[in-house]
């Protein structure tokens, strides 16, 4: 069984920057396309970005895009996001995800992640 246990959240001033990390624990964790979402209060998950298995291969969704990065440090079983001139409209809770397919390169869909961390909220004041 996977755990994964996000760190780093809190509240930010608009403009600020804050940086996630989601440790796991349990399973080969370099075998894993990891994943970011967020999901705002009355507001549906909404997908944040992917890091492939090696690290090699990225992937953001628009209202992110360089803004925000993921990395990996797969000696700890670590994937960090990076978020820099946060904007109100990143308030949420931010959770990390674990897709264990081997089908799949980078995985946008949640359907396909099987494990999932609670999340911290993010929020960012204006």
């Amino acid at each position: 069984q996977v755990q994964l246990v996000e760190s780093g959240g809190g509240l930010v001033q608009a403009g600020g920057s804050l940086r996630l990390s989601c440790a796991a624990s349990g399973g080969t964790f370099s075998s894993y396309v990891m994943g970011w979402f967020r999901q705002a209060p009355g507001k549906e998950r909404e997908f944040v970005g992917v890091i492939s298995r090696n690290g090699a291969n990225t992937y953001y969704a628009d209202s992110v895009k360089g803004r925000f990065t993921i990395s990996r440090e797969d000696a700890k079983n670590t994937v960090h996001l990076q978020m820099n001139s946060l904007k109100p409209e990143d308030t949420a809770v931010y959770s990390c995800a674990a897709a264990t397919s081997r089908a799949f390169i980078l995985v946008v869909a949640p359907r396909v992640y099987d494990y999932w961390g609670p999340g911290p909220q993010v929020t960012v004041s204006s």
